[in-house]
């Protein structure tokens, strides 16, 4: 094995065990329905709910340094229904965006990194939509205003209804002053997970510099074939977060990965 690839198989082995300890915090897995088929070719940790749901929040703290009120309102963001089936659903990724309703432990698969080859071929496409519960829908027709359409626009994204989340996040004009640096976040990481990369790419470059942004762009760029664009913003976003942060622990694969050789 390479250096390159031992590096990026120490750093996600590090990852992993993180994300096995943190699932002893205690909320409960979903059950697999019929609707639930696995996918994976090996065994995979699930990820608990709980950190997930952590996790998927934590770009209203970073998304605008000074934004106090984003975090004060985080907080009090209701689960939305079925949330722990939602994350069940989850087929792994390899790039994610650093935004509402995504969370590192996506990222549950060790070989995409080790292989080596072109990262292009690991970005998101436009898939179907995950048969999710009608409750699940019913949650997010119900939610309103701000911050709370972005939460559903997200779950949405999560759930592969690409076409009602676009929905919700079509018209800006609404937006209080507080959230317009997240809705642009999220209408960039909708763009890119439903396969519009060079869009998404272009949409996070027009963002003020904010961790999320710096991180989606790094991330963008990576898996655009840009490696060396990538490496400044990866580098500059993973200096900003704790290494608490399952995020920045994330960010850092992605930093290793491009600036292993190829």
């Amino acid at each position: 094995m390479s250096d390159s690839s031992r590096s990026v198989s120490d750093l996600f082995g590090r990852y992993l065990r993180r994300q096995i300890a943190a699932q002893a915090e205690g909320l409960g897995f979903a059950e697999p329905g019929e609707e639930v088929v696995p996918h994976e070719a090996v065994p995979v940790q699930p990820v608990d709910p709980r950190v997930a749901w952590a996790d998927a929040l934590a770009a209203v703290d970073w998304m605008e340094a000074g934004e106090s009120s984003n975090t004060e309102k985080r907080s009090s963001w209701a689960v939305p229904s079925d949330w722990a089936k939602l994350v069940a659903l989850q087929e792994p990724a390899v790039a994610v965006a650093f935004c509402l309703g995504n969370y590192p432990q996506m990222v549950r698969e060790f070989h995409p990194f080790l292989v080596g080859g072109e990262l292009a071929i690991h970005r998101p496409t436009r898939t179907n939509p995950i048969p999710v519960a009608a409750s699940l829908l019913e949650w997010t027709k119900a939610q309103s205003g701000y911050p709370a359409t972005l939460l559903a626009g997200a779950v949405l994204r999560l759930a592969r209804r690409w076409d009602d989340a676009g929905t919700l996040l079509q018209d800006d004009a609404d937006v209080p002053s507080t959230w317009q640096a997240l809705r642009a976040n999220e209408a960039a990481a909708l763009a890119w997970h439903s396969g519009n990369g060079e869009e998404a790419l272009r949409m996070w470059q027009a963002l003020p510099a904010s961790v999320p942004s710096l991180l989606n762009r790094g991330m963008a760029s990576l898996f655009l074939g840009r490696r060396v664009e990538a490496r400044a913003s990866l580098r500059e976003a993973v200096a900003q977060m704790p290494e608490t942060s399952a995020w920045h622990h994330l960010g850092q694969l992605y930093l290793t990965l491009s600036e292993a050789s190829r």
